[in-house]
């Protein structure tokens, strides 16, 4: 998302652009619609595996494609709160504020949604920030279960409003609303992926190239150290190296700091690690499924991901805030695998066919100890211990209690573990003082004269939503308002 996006920011600016992809254009086929291919066999899973530091080995949820993980996310694409760029008190500590405020990147916000083709309807949502447009889209239309539900929340005294999300509804548009969007690649490019709204774009622009199947092992700097000179990358199999004036990383929070440890100088510390900050402040949400189920009726909803609700997201009582919930993808058999490995699979399939599905998320903390480091196999090591939980297991309670009085006796839940990182942020974040962060609010790298960051490693915090809005809207940013593109 960052490095698309900023691709396109760039394509006009009278920059040659170069982007580099580990993997390649992820294809078209009719695997895309197989819930059986995309999770029981995880065919476009394409990752190596990462390093739990206390429990050994996992694959992680990232793919290598052009467009990244957003060949496969749900398209959900809300703003971060206004709030959610001050410091919040959370129930065990301070979320930090961003150097910048919500007035800085809400133009940039606008323009991502358009870009993305955001649907939305605003004044539903008691959280929502103040917007300079409306939606470049209406909201999506709920299915006659989700609508149901809506309405049973709303005599709760709770304000479900329409999720924020990115597929092409509009006149004329490719999307036909399948039961194959949240997670799996859309065999139709109707989904507003990184691929298909930015990248594709950019390469027509004529001034953008792109290298797949690269991978970039090292970056060197000159012998001030200030500068960075080349990056060594591989590419089937052989080396090869990139020279340019200036250097962007957008790897996914995970790898950029990786790179960065890889590149360092010996020291113990990575390139632009003059802070130490280099890796550590790793979040990754608190996040859990939920799915609520009702024995006495099938649910025949087809396009689920349409619901959310915040009334929660700044609860004020002893937890602090809770977090944000919304509707997922509607589950089917081999997706339902999300509630054990050892649930027979007939049974799954009578849960799936019978339940609405949600997921929440809830803000975790930076701590230098949640961290990324690199060992010496060069193996990705996570150090992760999940931390804010209180709040998260009172979202999971209140959620629990809301679908149960709206008719969904059974209520199945699962927290997400180390391998579900796809809203991975904190590894190198932005700041004003050196001292105390690696970029500074326009991503540049304090300790270097031409290497900027552009994913959500530079984020100081995670809020409670999905990221990937906010990811586009400082793409945007940076190329519009920073030292890159003059």
């Amino acid at each position: 998302m960052g490095g698309a996006t900023l691709a396109y920011a760039l394509r006009n600016l009278g920059a040659r652009v170069t982007v580099i992809e580990r993997g390649d254009f992820l294809p078209r086929e009719y695997e895309n619609w197989s819930p059986k291919a995309v999770f029981t066999r995880g065919r476009y899973r394409n990752s190596e595996n990462w390093y739990d530091a206390t429990s050994g080995p996992f694959r992680p949820g990232v793919h290598y494609y052009v467009g990244g993980n957003t060949k496969v996310f749900g398209a959900t694409l809300p703003r971060f709160r206004e709030t959610d760029f001050g410091a919040v008190d959370l129930h065990e500590g301070v979320s930090p504020a961003w150097p910048i405020d919500y007035r800085d990147i809400e133009p940039h916000y606008a323009r991502a949604e358009r870009v993305y083709r955001v649907h939305g309807t605003p004044g539903q949502d008691p959280t929502e920030p103040w917007r300079s447009g409306d939606f470049p889209f209406p909201g999506v239309a709920h299915e006659p279960a989700v609508a149901a539900l809506a309405d049973s929340l709303r005599g709760q005294g709770l304000t479900p409003f329409d999720m924020p999300i990115g597929v092409d509804l509009r006149t004329g548009g490719g999307c036909v609303r399948c039961a194959t969007c949240d997670g799996f690649p859309c065999l139709l490019d109707a989904k507003s992926d990184a691929d298909v709204c930015a990248m594709r774009p950019a390469l027509a622009a004529g001034n953008v190239e792109l290298l797949t199947r690269t991978t970039v092992v090292r970056l060197r700097t000159d012998p001030s150290g200030t500068r960075v000179t080349e990056a060594v990358a591989t590419r089937d199999g052989r080396e090869l190296r990139v020279v340019a004036e200036r250097f962007v990383l957008a790897a996914g929070a995970v790898n950029t700091a990786a790179l960065l440890l890889r590149s360092g100088t010996g020291s113990g510390r990575g390139l632009a690690d003059g802070s130490g900050r280099v890796g550590r402040n790793y979040m990754v949400h608190n996040s859990t499924f939920v799915v609520a189920v009702d024995p006495r009726r099938r649910n025949d909803t087809v396009f689920q991901k349409t619901l959310g609700w915040n009334d929660w997201y700044r609860d004020e009582g002893p937890h602090g805030p809770l977090g944000n919930v919304q509707t997922l993808g509607k589950l089917q058999a081999p997706m339902a695998r999300v509630l054990g490995d050892r649930v027979p699979a007939p049974i799954l399939g009578a849960l799936a066919a019978h339940s609405v599905d949600l997921y929440l998320t809830s803000e975790d903390l930076p701590t230098p100890n949640n961290r990324i480091t690199v060992d010496g196999a060069d193996r990705v090591v996570v150090h992760w211990s999940p931390n804010n939980l209180a709040p998260h297991r009172e979202l999971v309670r209140r959620t629990t209690n809301a679908m149960r009085r709206s008719g969904y006796p059974v209520v199945f839940t699962r927290r997400m573990g180390v391998a579900v990182n796809s809203h991975q942020c904190g590894t190198a974040v932005m700041g004003e003082d050196p001292a105390t962060s690696v970029v500074d609010p326009y991503g540049k790298a304090h300790d270097l004269d031409n290497l900027w960051v552009a994913d959500s490693a530079v984020f100081p915090s995670s809020a409670a939503v999905n990221p990937g809005l906010t990811i586009a809207a400082n793409a945007f940013r940076i190329a519009a308002d920073g030292e890159l593109a003059r």
